[in-house]
């Protein structure tokens, strides 16, 4: 059973940095997709990048790919999110996902193929 715990969140001041990171454990498979979410107050659940841990691949949501950098370091089973230039919108809840890869990209955008998720870390930018 894979187990994902998040870290790294915090309250930032707008234009700020902020790196989160996910610790994962029970990983038997060599390639998986991971992934980052966030959930904003009343808003549903935003993608914002993807990493294939084979061969770390990464994809990104258009609307943060030139802020938000996906990283992983295998030999410690952990995946980061550095986020740029924080935006008041940033303020979330983040989540990070893992689940199998079948073969091809690994979604950004569709949460349900993602079978493991953790608890969240929240993330609030003020301006």
């Amino acid at each position: 059973q894979v187990q994902l715990t998040e870290s790294g969140g915090g309250s930032v001041q707008a234009g700020g940095s902020l790196r989160l990171s996910c610790a994962a454990s029970g990983v038997t498979s060599s390639t998986m997709c991971m992934a980052w979410f966030r959930q904003a107050p009343g808003k549903g659940r935003e993608g914002v990048a993807s990493i294939r841990t084979g061969d770390g691949r990464t994809w990104y949501n258009e609307r943060v790919k030139d802020r938000f950098t996906i990283s992983q370091d295998k030999a410690q089973n952990t995946m980061s999110l550095h986020i740029n230039s924080l935006e008041p919108e940033d303020t979330a809840v983040y989540y990070c996902a893992a689940g199998a890869w079948d073969g091809s990209y690994c979604s950004v955008a569709i949460a349900r193929t993602y079978s493991y998720w953790g608890q969240g870390t929240q993330v609030t930018v003020s301006s």
